[in-house]
């Protein structure tokens, strides 16, 4: 089963709260999509331990119910 772009959105908002993220379906299928994720809980990380913290927000989804998933991060302006 997909996962929804404002469960995607809640889930990362839930481990990161202030961050500013933006969820869009790449093909209106539900499976593919892109975030932009800004946050200054990624002051200081790698752009890799950026990514991971996202991830791990998702809690293993990736690669099952969440298929593709095209992600930016970066730090507030």
């Amino acid at each position: 089963m997909a996962m929804q772009a404002a469960e995607i959105e809640a889930m990362i908002r839930a481990a990161l709260p202030d961050a500013d993220v933006e969820i869009t379906d790449l093909a209106g299928d539900g499976n593919h999509y892109a975030a932009r994720v800004v946050s200054p809980a990624f002051v200081g990380l790698t752009r890799v331990k950026q990514h991971k913290l996202v991830y791990d927000a998702l809690g293993g989804r990736m690669g099952g119910e969440l298929h593709a998933l095209q992600l930016t991060t970066a730090v507030p302006n």
